[in-house]
C-alpha cells in the first residue's frame, strides 16, 4: 500500500485532487463532492491531532477492523461512514478543497517524523501504517469521484 509520506504517492495524490471540481460526480454513495472533502479532512485532524472527534478507545475495532485501514485491500463501494464523519450539510467546494490540501500538506511535512501519538479509536499504529491509512482513505474517495 502507498503511503501519504511517499513523494510519489503524495504527488499522485495532490493531482489527483487538483482533478476535481465543483461538477465531478459520485459514482457511488450520497455524498457530493464538497461533502467528500470536508469528509476527508478528518482522518488528517486526527492524525494531527487537531481533533480526536471524542472516540474512544474500541477493542472491537481493534480487533476486526484496524488492518483494513493500511492493508493493501482496496475498501469497497458503500461502506459505512463513521457519524461525526458525515454531514447531510452542503459545503462549499472550494473551501473544503483548499483546507483539505492544507491539510494533506501538513501532514507530508511531518514525512520524517518517527513517533505519532496513538489513535483516540484504534490505539498504535507505526509511521508506515498511519501513511498508508491516509493515503487509502484518499484513494477510496477519489475513486469515488472518477479522479
Amino acid at each position: 500500500m502507498k503511503s501519504i509520506f511517499e513523494e510519489k504517492a503524495y504527488n499522485e495524490i495532490k493531482t489527483r485532487l487538483n482533478n476535481l471540481n465543483e461538477n465531478s460526480q459520485a459514482n457511488w454513495g450520497k455524498m457530493n463532492v464538497g461533502q467528500m472533502a470536508w469528509h476527508c479532512q478528518g482522518p488528517f485532524n486526527i492524525i494531527l491531532g487537531k481533533n480526536d472527534y471524542g472516540m474512544k478507545p474500541n477493542w472491537f475495532a481493534k480487533v476486526f477492523f484496524k488492518k483494513s485501514l493500511y492493508n493493501d485491500k482496496k475498501w469497497s463501494k458503500g461502506l459505512p461512514t463513521a457519524k461525526f464523519l458525515k454531514t447531510k450539510e452542503n459545503k462549499d467546494f472550494n473551501t473544503e478543497i483548499a483546507t483539505l490540501k492544507a491539510l494533506i500538506d501538513e501532514t507530508y511535512s511531518y514525512k520524517e517524523k518517527t513517533e505519532w501519538e496513538p489513535h483516540p479509536a484504534f490505539g498504535y499504529f507505526t509511521k508506515q501504517q498511519w501513511g498508508q491509512m491516509q493515503y487509502k482513505h484518499l484513494d477510496h474517495h477519489f475513486r469515488q469521484f472518477g479522479v
